[in-house]
């Protein structure tokens, strides 16, 4: 008996709210509920009924009934000669229901009337004669709990809370005294039944839970139908069913109800179906920040590069007029960008598009610099002549350069020229690069530092990054198929509180909208978002889905530097006024425990093998320059990383359209990081 006994108080444990068991089952419940579906885009004109506001059915469930305290004197007439302390049991419950909810509310109100069992049978206990004793209950009560009804999503997920007023129906027992196991023989006495004394016969105690509501109608039934499985939790407050003793009552409710309602036709005379269908959709993108932003030094060529059978300044250099020299700013380029620039590395094709911009601002800056232009052309010197000229016209009409601060003349080579004797292969490739005027100069304010010569590049241009939200950080409105069916479609984007804002009218099928002029400074944000079109019969139509957005916001990492240098053709080494540059310039630039990723690139012209030789060679002709400098002051602290990618364009700097892009993929980039904080 002391077995059996054991095994009872057991299973009552089991069900026990401070058991993990219990609580894990709850806490799954209501997480499985929570789960919300996709809300997705709905067309009006397809809707026949809207939602129903009024809801009636019939809920059933289990309760889930656990026993605390300690009950003794049954009634008047009989009191058991031991104390029973704990239990628990599963009861029905069953109820008609009603429910209010407006459709476009997060709110509403439930009222719940029913049967409600609170059975259950104590943990058995042994008398004085060593006798077990059983008591059992048939407790139930006519409930009635109305409770406020909240959805915190707007979704089919919902929270109820509220009272709970219970009137007594059943209070009676059964004690059953067992025979004593040493006495086997023994005949066991008659079960007693009977009523409870001291029952409350008004219970008032509270309850809260949770639900979910799925639909099994379609918008085109007038009458609609949900099911919603749901969960509840009833402490023991309030729910001592005696006046007498300590005896309470804690229930879990676990069941589902049926509801049903009628939707009002919405469905207008004047409603026609577009001619075609559009689906409308939004994409938001996550919009997480860049892992690293670079400040880049971008070195300056100190060529210009002209197209075949002219001597004009091609268009893809920006030419400026003398009214905007005033405006223009080294570290402004931004506001005069090249016609026809291709997206790949767009920023710095603006600083080359723009240095005889440069070259002017410069000059005046330093009324003491002088520089010669050379122009080399394959046609002669004097054709040659001719495209330095133009350079020099532009210099003293726009930039008003004295022109005796600027030296002219023509050849038919340039001093370093791409094409070599006796070469065979893309020769016009090559040609086109040799065609070009190159800037010299001696004086130090226009050049790059420690360098001098002829074809000594200008200083280079440093390039602070933007923290401007990207393309692909928009919000993506796709309302495919309203060129065919619509007219115009507009927007309106509603907050959690119910605040518009309308964007539009469009005509095109794909509209992107920053994020920022949708979330103004809120990091994120739940949205609804309607489109409203109009047909090309004149009728209106009505999409309807729900996002969640999130503000692109800039990286919060700190800024790495990076620098690029510039190899004539088919060269691997560095040449000497480069040495001076990465030596005293680049290296004390590198922070202690910094990363270094050096890689190395071509451009296309050559064998793809030779090229990707040619390129890792670079890189570590830039690594064995670094860590010499930094081998002079003692430092082992920098890790590198080195890298050629030959002439591969999905990796290379630049596309190889034009002469300047070429020319710039022939390069060693230095990407400094420093060590994470």
């Amino acid at each position: 008996m002391d077995n059996i006994n054991n095994l009872k108080k057991g299973l009552r444990n089991s069900w026990s709210l401070n058991n993990l068991p219990i609580k894990g089952l709850l806490v799954v419940s209501l997480t499985w509920l929570s789960v919300q579906t996709p809300v997705q885009a709905q067309q009006t004109l397809e809707v026949k009924y809207a939602k129903p506001s009024w809801y009636f059915g019939v809920a059933g469930g289990a309760n889930f009934n656990f026993y605390e305290g300690s009950t003794h004197q049954l009634n008047a007439g009989f009191t058991p000669p031991a104390t029973f302390h704990e239990g628990d049991g599963v009861g029905l419950f069953i109820a008609p229901l009603l429910e209010y909810r407006p459709a476009d509310s997060r709110w509403g109100v439930m009222l719940q009337a029913g049967y409600d069992s609170r059975k259950g049978s104590f943990d058995q206990v042994k008398t004085a004669c060593d006798c077990p004793a059983d008591l059992s209950t048939d407790l139930s009560y006519i409930t009635v709990e109305p409770s406020v009804r909240f959805a915190p999503f707007k979704s089919n997920f919902y929270l109820y809370g509220g009272p709970r007023l219970a009137f007594n129906l059943d209070k009676s027992f059964t004690y059953q005294l067992g025979i004593n196991p040493a006495f086997p023989d023994q005949a066991p006495s008659p079960a007693v039944t009977g009523e409870f004394s001291e029952i409350e016969k008004t219970i008032l105690s509270m309850q809260i839970g949770a639900g979910y509501d799925i639909p099994l109608s379609s918008d085109s039934n007038k009458t609609q139908f949900v099911l919603s499985p749901f969960v509840s939790f009833q402490p023991y407050f309030g729910q001592n069913p005696r006046s007498t003793e300590t005896w309470n009552i804690t229930t879990i409710r676990a069941g589902v109800a049926l509801k049903l309602g009628q939707g009002r036709n919405i469905q207008e005379s004047t409603d026609v179906l577009p001619d075609r269908e559009v689906q409308f959709s939004v994409n938001s993108p996550a919009n997480i920040p860049g892992e690293r932003r670079m400040s880049e030094i971008f070195p300056l060529r100190n060529y210009v590069f002209f197209n075949t059978e002219s001597t004009e300044i091609p268009n893809r250099y920006v030419l400026l007029t003398k009214d905007q020299v005033k405006d223009f700013k080294e570290d402004q380029l931004e506001v005069f960008v090249p016609k026809n620039l291709s997206d790949r590395s767009k920023r710095q094709m603006i600083v080359y598009y723009n240095v005889l911009n440069i070259l002017g601002d410069r000059m005046q800056k330093n009324p003491s610099s002088t520089i010669t232009l050379v122009g080399s052309s394959e046609k002669g010197p004097a054709d040659g002549l001719a495209m330095a000229e133009s350079i020099k016209t532009y210099l003293v009409n726009v930039f008003v350069i004295n022109p005796s601060r600027i030296t002219t003349k023509g050849q038919n080579k340039p001093n370093i020229p791409s094409e070599q004797p006796g070469a065979t292969l893309e020769l016009e490739l090559l040609r086109e690069g040799d065609r070009r005027v190159s800037i010299e100069s001696a004086s130090p304010d226009l050049l790059m530092e420690f360098q001098s010569g002829p074809d000594t590049q200008l200083k280079p241009v440093q390039i602070v990054p933007l923290q401007e939200a990207p393309v692909e950080s928009y919000v993506t409105f796709n309302n495919k198929g309203a060129g065919e069916a619509l007219s115009s479609w507009s927007l309106q984007i509603a907050d959690e509180q119910g605040k518009v804002q309308s964007f539009g009218p469009y005509t095109q099928e794909e509209v992107s909208i920053p994020g920022k002029s949708i979330l103004g400074s809120r990091p994120e944000g739940d949205y609804k978002v309607k489109m409203i079109g109009q047909t090309k019969s004149g009728k209106i139509i009505e999409k309807e889905t729900s996002v969640h957005m999130v503000l692109w916001t800039p990286t919060k990492m700190e800024e790495g530097l990076r620098y690029s240098i510039i190899y004539e053709f088919n060269k691997s080494k560095a040449i000497t006024i480069y040495e001076k540059y990465l030596t005293d310039v680049v290296t004390p630039k590198i922070p202690v425990g910094a990363t270094v990723i050096i890689h190395g690139h071509t451009d296309i012209i050559g064998e793809e093998v030779h090229n990707q030789d040619l390129s890792l060679a670079r890189a570590n002709d830039v690594k064995s320059i670094l860590q010499s400098g930094l081998s002079k002051t003692g430092r082992n602290d920098v890790k590198f990383e080195v890298l050629g990618y030959g002439e591969d364009e999905n990796k290379s700097p630049f596309e190889n359209k034009t002469p300047e892009e070429r020319f710039y993929n022939r390069t060693v980039v230095i990407d400094i990081i420093p060590a994470a904080k």
